[in-house]
């Protein structure tokens, strides 16, 4: 049964990667890359997992109304809706916060930075956003900040290829700011520095003729700071409430979707289908929440299945060295969420009292720095890099030709800065 779902789950990760020449859209091979795991999960089956025979036991105590012909399959079922509840946060967050940055983009709330923005120099320009990115997303959360800056590259560049080289950086950026290393960010930037050359080109602004959509300045600084507001709020939120992150963006967005209510609510109805979030919310690209649906679905049946427990066990047996199972951890991360390999490995390595295991201890810091920054060695390893490639539509194959040996080497020299800090 484990060797057919990593089977599936590595054909879905082929299909994904292979997407245009099969001409298969990545959100139909995540969707059946979850679905199938799960299913071959829960058919063939024979005996719980070990890793989940806590899980079992408490369930059985809580549930003893079921007849025991009922246990399995609705533990079973039980442990896809825990899974579905960690997921269903993180598609709604993603849902918020797509619909705020629209809104925002859609009352030209982002020439407010754009236009301060001159350079027409590449090297000059990566270096701008690739620091707003990181510095943002250490504030924020890497999803968040590579939504938004993406939003100001739309404004900043013409052609698709150069705007898919920054989005790239964008990823590699908001992995390193989200684990506050520069390191990570600054040696492919310098790299860049030395190989980058030509100057961008802007879109084209094309002139809206309705008189009864044009925005005011008023009304395109309001929502621009009611939106960046709503984002900073979210993790606010959060450590006031203990509550999950997408309640916050679920707050902010209703007070956004009240300000352009109100704030339209005298325009023709055209007008307010195209400002007011109502109208926003039919632009969202829907295939970019179902796509990450399947991939978070495929890796919860690995972790189900026990293939992480199993991985991380292979590395503590087969490597020993705590430094190079830290960044074996993190090359897994770009093609498994770091979440459950975090997970699995603290299951591996309980907390000590003292030494590396200890609290605040070399390994967690090394990992934290691992696990974060290692995703952004494909397009597809980490939620800033799924984001962009479903907002871009960028090519799994492109990132890795162009992209992925400028990611490895700054998380190689970030790695390296740690290790010889920490001897």
């Amino acid at each position: 049964m484990e060797i057919a779902i990593v089977v599936v789950f590595v054909l879905g990760y082929l299909a994904i990667a292979l997407e245009h020449p099969l001409r298969l859209d990545k959100a139909a091979s995540a969707l059946l890359l979850g679905t199938i795991c799960w299913a071959i999960f829960v058919l063939g089956i024979q005996e719980i997992p070990e890793g989940l025979m806590h899980y079992y036991h408490d369930f059985v105590e809580n549930n003893t109304f079921l007849k025991d012909s009922e246990m399995v399959p609705s533990f079973l079922e039980s442990r896809l809706l825990h899974h579905l509840s960690e997921i269903a946060s993180i598609l709604f967050f993603l849902l918020g916060a797509m619909t705020i940055v629209e809104t925002v983009d859609a009352h030209g709330g982002f020439k407010l930075i754009t236009d301060r923005i001159t350079t027409d120099n590449k090297v000059k320009l990566i270096w701008i956003i690739s620091t707003l990115t990181f510095f943002f997303s250490a504030v924020l959360d890497n999803l968040t900040a590579t939504i938004v800056m993406i939003s100001l590259l739309r404004k900043l560049i013409r052609d698709r290829p150069t705007r898919w080289f920054f989005v790239g950086f964008i990823v590699i950026a908001a992995n390193a700011g989200g684990a506050w290393s520069p390191i990570g960010e600054v040696v492919p930037l310098l790299v860049l520095t030395m190989t980058m050359r030509g100057k961008i080109y802007r879109p084209r602004v094309s002139q809206d003729d309705e008189e009864e959509t044009k925005i005011t300045v008023k009304e395109r600084s309001t929502i621009f700071i009611v939106g960046i507001l709503g984002l900073l709020f979210v993790p606010v939120f959060k450590t006031v409430t203990h509550l999950p992150p997408f309640m916050g963006m679920m707050l902010s967005l209703g007070v956004m979707w009240a300000v352009t209510e109100v704030m339209h609510r005298d325009r023709s109805y055209n007008a307010r289908k195209k400002l007011a979030v109502i109208g926003v919310l039919k632009k969202i690209d829907s295939a970019s929440v179902l796509f990450f649906l399947g991939i978070l679905l495929g890796v919860a049946a690995l972790q189900e299945v026990g293939t992480l427990g199993n991985l991380a066990a292979l590395l503590d047996a087969t490597i020993g060295d705590i430094y190079v199972i830290n960044l074996s951890i993190g090359l897994l991360s770009a093609i498994v969420d770091n979440v459950p390999l975090v997970a699995a490995a603290q299951g591996m390595y309980p907390i000590a009292e003292t030494g590396v295991f200890a609290q605040n201890g070399s390994f967690w810091l090394f990992l934290a720095y691992c696990a974060g920054t290692g995703g952004s060695a494909l397009i597809i390893g980490s939620a800033a890099g799924v984001a962009a490639m479903g907002i871009e539509r960028i090519d799994f194959l492109w990132y890795m030709k162009h992209l992925t040996w400028l990611a490895l080497l700054g998380y190689v020299a970030g790695a390296t800065v740690f290790i010889l800090m920490g001897s």
